[in-house]
């Protein structure tokens, strides 16, 4: 199996060697020595069964320089626990220097290596080969993903060893450098788990739990790296909104190389004396974290056992787990809220087939006052409103007795496309929206939902906003930005100030490091939060047509289904425990897709679906 490479022709598949009982493939770095400058490359590597493990074959007695090249970079996409493969074709120096676990690279497409062969000569005792592709993203040394754009280009050094004549790298690439299809065939995101810091909680004694997206190699024990990831810390991206309640220098007991559950699924994770003398109360909430990243990869893990110091610390299963935190994801919403043709807000049950919408109690389902769009609060006991014309949000109970009362904000944008966006609510209980008056776009947002907004600092924000969505953990929040007739998904980061001394004063919030979740798409139209670190979208790439499909907020696409076809889509609406379908709001009125069927009309007349948010 080769390396994920382009240029030149297609060369003669290496040899390959398949033990089907084991799950084992070998990689054979060994091919012939190039007689003139070329562009060369190795066939495309199809996905593997999830239980096939790939190994690379050491460098051959006599390797010609290219042939090391060759099988370095195959040996990259192996699973070698620890890269020792590949160091083998790196000479002692370089080995020791070379950090696999500092980057990854990814190339879409494959590399491309190009040999100059006016300084590549046969009686030479040093070579050079090129390495250039274009990059679409890459893994810092925590695992985070990052998108990238631009070229790529690296020069890998060879020398011959003078005792024995082998060719061995002495300058290799920095970290690993890989092709997009055999990343996405050794590498998995999984979430790992932490807790607000940023004033959000789940409920007065529950903090709130935030999923940390990062990648591990897939076949090369993903449980342990998991774990060790957890244990140290959240990515640099959270970790100015996020706790974690492991202390510091906690790490796996000394010798502890692999974890597995026992016949009864619990996993016993040994701790090193830093954590001997943590109480209780902290080591279920440290317990709390791994069994949530755990169950998030695997179905196998149905309690955490925590031990140090030569005892047991506490042990943990998920309904405990459920009193200890709060998680977006376990909040199933109720009611699929929609418009109806009147511009009045209706509602059904989330999760049942009857296509039946009643119109909610209170004025937004009964009163005079038709609607553009609606939020309904995560406890579904308020709900807030824009008018038809963008221009007055109004917030109501949802009760028989609820009234409207005066508007909670008006815009003073001059056409309704430049006043209100949709509102969206925290888990908090406060509400957010977006005016796009031209002459002063801002993002606001009411504490519970009344009184004076407050203006959201939005520093290294680029156009103006469209649609506003908070995800469940409070910390995060999805912005459609508009810019030059472009509209860009982006992701950022709520922080919030310290409480200040003067009690008529506000602490500052903040929207931080934007950061775009849809690199390739060149509009969005639509986006809802599927997930505790996924999103579904609506929009299109440069001169494509109307596409849907699932987003990671670190900008990487999920190894997932895309949802079926739908054409005209305005707006859509996922929940975040991924239980009840996906809705959406098209050419066909309010349709809505139940996990692993087709697309179902729910009614002709009707607009902006939501669900709780």
């Amino acid at each position: 199996m080769g390396a994920d490479r382009e240029g030149g022709a297609r060369r003669t598949p290496r040899r390959a060697v398949a033990y089907a009982a084991c799950g084992v493939v070998l990689l054979s770095g060994c091919a012939s020595m190039p007689d003139d400058g070329e562009l060369r490359g190795v066939d495309y590597t199809p996905r593997q069964d999830s239980q096939v493990r790939v190994f690379a074959v050491p460098p051959g007695d006599g390797a010609a320089p290219q042939d090391i090249v060759d099988g370095f970079l195959e040996a990259l996409t192996s699973d070698d626990p620890h890269f020792e493969t590949a160091k083998l074709y790196l000479t002692p120096e370089a080995a020791k220097s070379w950090d696999p676990e500092g980057s990854t690279t990814v190339l879409a497409n494959g590399m491309k290596t190009d040999v100059d062969a006016a300084q590549n000569r046969d009686n030479a005792s040093s070579y050079s080969v090129t390495l250039s592709g274009t990059q679409v993203g890459a893994l810092d040394a925590q695992r985070s993903y990052r998108p990238a754009e631009g070229g790529y280009r690296q020069q890998i050094q060879l020398e011959r060893n003078k005792k024995n004549g082998q060719w061995r790298i002495t300058r290799p690439p920095q970290g690993v450098v890989i092709g997009q299809s055999d990343f996405q065939r050794n590498y998995m995101s999984a979430n790992k788990y932490y807790f607000a810091s940023n004033g959000i909680a789940g409920s007065p004694s529950r903090p709130m739990a935030v999923a940390d997206p990062v990648y591990v190699r897939e076949r090369v024990d993903p449980m342990t790296q998991m774990v060790r990831s957890v244990l140290e810390g959240p990515t640099v991206w959270l970790d100015q909104v996020v706790r974690t309640s492991f202390p510091t220098g906690v790490k796996l007991k000394d010798g502890v190389e692999t974890l597995a559950p026992d016949e009864q699924n619990i996993l016993t994770v040994p701790l090193n004396d830093s954590a001997a003398r943590v109480g209780p109360a902290k080591c279920r909430e440290m317990a709390t974290q791994l069994l949530f990243t755990l169950q998030n990869l695997t179905s196998a893990v149905d309690q955490v056992e925590l031990r140090a110091g030569g005892r047991q610390l506490c042990l943990l299963d998920e309904d405990v787990a459920d009193t200890v935190a709060a998680r977006g994801a376990t909040e199933r919403p109720g009611y699929l809220y929609f418009l109806d043709g009147r511009h009045r807000l209706v509602r059904m049950p989330a999760r049942s087939e009857d296509k039946k919408a009643l119109a909610v109690p209170g004025q937004f389902g009964e009163g005079l006052k038709e609607l553009r769009s609606a939020a309904v609060s995560r406890r579904e006991d308020r709900a807030a409103g824009v008018s038809l014309d963008g221009r007055r949000l109004y917030v109501g109970q949802l009760a028989s007795d609820g009234t409207l009362g005066q508007p909670l904000l008006v815009s003073q944008g001059r056409t309704e496309t430049d006043r209100l966006t949709a509102p969206s609510w925290d888990p908090a209980g406060n509400l957010w929206v977006a005016d796009r008056d031209l002459r002063r776009p801002r993002l606001l947002m009411f504490d519970d939902a009344k009184g004076t907004p407050l203006e959201v600092e939005t520093p290294g924000l680029d156009g103006r906003i469209d649609s506003v969505r908070v995800a469940g953990d409070g910390v995060r929040i999805a912005l459609v930005v508009e810019k030059d007739g472009r509209q860009s998904l982006l992701v950022g980061r709520i922080e919030r100030g310290d409480k200040p001394a003067d009690p008529d004063e506000r602490a500052r919030v903040s929207v931080l490091e934007l950061r775009s979740a849809t690199p390739v798409l060149e509009e969005v139209t639509a986006m809802s939060w599927v997930g505790e670190s996924r999103l579904v979208v609506v929009g299109t790439e440069q001169g494509g047509v109307q596409q849907m499909q699932y987003v990671q907020v670190d900008g990487s696409t999920p190894e997932a289904p895309v949802p079926a076809a739908l054409t005209g889509v305005e707006e859509i609406a996922g929940t975040e425990d991924g239980g009840a379908p996906l809705v959406a709001h098209s050419e066909d009125g309010i349709v809505r897709m139940p996990t692993g069927e087709q697309w179902q009309k729910v009614v002709t007349e009707g607009s902006a679906p939501v669900y709780p948010g």
